[in-house]
């Protein structure tokens, strides 16, 4: 049977819990708490719960906005519709399932649909403006990154290296691209993106793939990072990272692999740099920022791959994925504080504390603000002064 790991490894091998595997590996410590004296605090508009979030599981269920309302989810299979200004409960739908509705992978908004995938293996669409199912369909898989919509259709990367795309109105299949998965892999899987009729995503074998929307048919394939090492650990080469399009470049990363930029039009790299990553990244004025496989912070220019700065003091926190709101660089940590840093030289400007149950998805940012959503479901919808 094909064996899984969580994406918090380093956690895993840190506290010596990863069977079989821990007596191999050194521990290592989550760094402490960075004393920060705060430039600014943020101010809170609203708060409230959705349900019981997604606890310490894997789901990676980061909000969505779209046609005027603020879209959330439990793992559960509470699916919400706000009023993101208020708060307010336009309206709700309950996935129905047997045990637990254990959505993971999404949410995404097109077409007036909801769309989110679960580890059940299925695809789900709701009506965006009155939450009714509209279509809910089996893939072969797991659905644990975000699904995309394009083209009229809507694409999902399942865990058994399956990309397939289903017609976003009905959901009736279209084609299927297959790749290899390892033995062993992580816990997680790259989410499509798309951009002029194609479709680029990762692969748990190690490279970054693309294809045509209409036909499925691959355009070219790239390795970002190849096996080495001696355990099965070291020779981990997921590209469980979203790929970032920006101008005429994609940009991806891999974990025990490399962060590389490739040219749209012909595949081919333009430049590797040596940071192995399993997390998605976000790129803002030229600059990409990326959280590493050993929680440290990293910003690089986007034109050359040249380090601008690098912060280690967030060391094995179990950082969520970056996002820049009002002109900072914030991350969350396991432990449920928001790190917020100066973008220009990556020292911390402020630190925020939540609920203490963990921050596993970036806050969103949002017109007048921004959305904070811990493991245990707390929503807070707050502003920088």
């Amino acid at each position: 049977m094909r064996k899984r790991l969580k994406q918090a490894l380093a956690l895993a091998v840190a506290i010596g819990v990863l069977s079989g595997c821990a007596s191999e590996e050194e521990a290592v410590q989550m760094a402490p708490l960075p004393a920060v004296t705060n430039q600014f605090t943020p101010v809170q508009d609203w708060t409230r719960s959705i349900d019981d979030g997604v606890q310490h599981f894997y789901s990676r269920l980061v909000p969505v906005t779209g046609y005027g309302k603020l879209y959330v989810a439990s793992r559960n299979g509470l699916i919400e519709a706000l009023d993101p200004v208020t708060g307010q409960l336009v309206w709700e739908h309950q996935i129905d399932a047997e045990e637990s509705a254990k959505l993971s992978g999404g949410l995404s908004v097109a077409y007036n649909k909801v769309f989110v995938g679960s580890e059940n293996a299925e695809v789900i669409a709701l009506d965006a403006e009155t939450g009714e199912e509209a279509w809910r369909v089996k893939v072969d898989g797991e659905v644990l990154a975000k699904p995309l919509a394009d083209e009229g259709m809507v694409m999902v990367n399942t865990s058994r290296g399956i990309l397939q795309a289903m017609d976003a109105q009905t959901g009736a299949t279209k084609w299927q691209i297959s790749s290899e998965v390892p033995t062993l892999t992580l816990r997680g899987d790259s989410a499509p993106v798309s951009i002029s009729g194609g479709v680029f995503w990762g692969q748990a074998n190690g490279r970054l793939a693309g294809a045509y929307i209409q036909n499925g048919q691959l355009i070219w394939q790239q390795p970002v990072g190849q096996p080495q090492g001696a355990t099965e650990i070291d020779r981990l080469v997921d590209v469980d990272a979203s790929p970032v399009i920006d101008g005429g470049r994609l940009y991806t990363a891999g974990y025990n692999g490399n962060l590389i930029a490739i040219d749209l039009r012909s595949g081919q790299q333009v430049w590797k740099r040596n940071y192995s990553s399993a997390t998605d990244f976000v790129i803002e004025s030229g600059v990409l920022y990326l959280v590493t496989a050993e929680d440290h912070l990293v910003a690089v220019d986007i034109r050359s791959g040249t380090e601008l700065w690098q912060n280690s003091e967030l060391s094995h926190r179990i950082l969520s994925a970056p996002a820049v709101i009002g002109g900072r660089l914030v991350v969350g940590d396991s432990l449920g504080y928001l790190h917020w840093l100066d973008p220009l030289n990556g020292e911390f400007v402020a630190q925020q504390q939540t609920d203490g149950s963990g921050i596993s998805v970036p806050p969103l940012a949002l017109n007048d603000g921004y959305l904070v959503v811990t493991r245990e479901g707390k929503l807070s919808k707050m502003h920088l002064p």
